[in-house]
């Protein structure tokens, strides 16, 4: 066992996997969670309950796509009684503006709209849909209603200089923040790192422009640039550090302590069906898994950034160094660091732009590759 662990902060509930969209950098799982098997109104209201009462503050609704449960009005209000602050992570399908209109009367507090592109185009070539012009009616719709509002636009190789025409965007809607989040690379966007992960030179134009407008907005517009792991020069402490903020709740209520702690052999997951959050947060294997510093190689054990970063991310660990335990490869004091320097290398003496790998239809090659990275069709 290790010390006692401060309550966690937020809830990740993934309400449901299913989607409208078929985004090549997709990190649902690869065996996404059937509607039969999702948890019920009544167990996400004991959820909410639960976590309220542990001390959590926020709770996120994600997916797949939150706004495909017909129950989520029912939610907003359950989770809005339980006394905590809720987020909507949507792509804004499938929605019009009464049930907006219906949502925040409920209690929605923040509304956090995802885009693929400022271009439509581009859009749809990455999620494989036609929902831009319906993301720009949300735009519109969030103007006339009392909520907090965040546009997140996931940056890559592929839309990396549309940065002005997505802060234009952003300039003319309601929203207080705007995230410039980079693809971060696990499930399909591992898979299609190749085509996705920028080059060099694209982001270093890409910062010098974000600090520039952090500046011109400051007091108007909160902007935020979450910059590719692979880049850094030590690794961020993931979901504030291994359970020791956070909490997901996977749509069939597995609790896990990040969205792709799945990955790592021989890790079990509690389920909420049968033991109350407060339980799995303080006595559960997985949550125990890597906290405290037991588990740490080194430089980890001995560096003075573990209690910053707490050695970084223990899934891409193992996706790149075949060890969850392992420092995280991206920091430039471990060994594994000439293994992402090999991967950008490849990156910045390429000449031309690959073409994006689809999410619905892998390559040949693409499927050759471990099974465990890929997921069907989300339907």
């Amino acid at each position: 066992m290790t010390s006692a662990i401060a309550n966690p902060l937020a809830l990740i509930a993934e309400l449901t996997h299913r989607c409208p969209l078929h985004c090549v950098y997709c990190s649902n799982p690869l065996e996404l969670e059937a509607r039969a098997a999702e948890l019920s109104t009544l167990d996400w209201i004991r959820v909410f309950r639960e976590a309220a009462a542990l001390g959590v503050l926020q709770a996120d609704f994600t997916g797949g796509e939150p706004l495909a449960r017909s129950d989520l009005l029912d939610l907003v209000r359950a989770a809005r009684t339980a006394g905590l602050y809720i987020n909507l992570i949507t792509s804004g399908l499938p929605l019009d503006e009464s049930r907006l209109e219906a949502l925040v009367a409920a209690g929605l507090d923040h509304f956090q709209l995802s885009f693929q592109s400022a271009r439509e185009a581009v859009a749809q070539e990455i999620s494989g849909t036609k929902t831009h012009a319906q993301k720009l009616r949300v735009l519109e719709w969030l103007k006339r209603h009392r909520v907090a509002v965040t546009l997140n636009f996931v940056i890559h190789r592929l839309n990396i200089e549309q940065l002005p025409e997505m802060l234009a965007l952003a300039e003319s809607s309601s929203a207080g923040r705007v995230e410039f989040a980079n693809v971060q690379y696990y499930g399909w966007a591992f898979a299609n790192r190749d085509s996705l992960l920028p080059t060099r030179e694209q982001l270093t134009q890409s910062i010098d422009f974000l600090k520039k407008t952090q500046e011109r907005l400051a007091g108007k517009i909160k902007v935020e640039y979450v910059v590719p792991d692979y880049y850094a020069k030590y690794p961020k402490p993931c979901m504030g550090g291994w359970g020791r903020k956070l909490m997901l709740i996977t749509p069939s209520g597995d609790a896990l302590p990040c969205h792709a702690a799945r990955i790592i052999p021989g890790l079990s997951f509690e389920n909420v069906r049968n033991r109350s959050v407060s339980e799995i947060w303080n006595s559960s294997d997985a949550f125990q898994k890597f906290r405290g510093e037991a588990w740490m190689q080194e430089p980890c054990k001995t560096c003075d950034r573990r209690t910053q970063d707490f050695g970084g991310c223990r899934c891409q660990a193992f996706l790149l160094a075949a060890d969850a335990t392992a420092t995280d490869p991206v920091c430039s004091l471990g060994p594994h660091r000439l293994k992402v320097d090999a991967i950008l290398g490849e990156i910045n003496s390429a000449r031309a732009r690959p073409a994006p790998l689809s999410a619905a239809a892998p390559s040949a090659d693409l499927l050759a590759k471990p099974a465990w990275l890929y997921r069907p069709n989300p339907s």
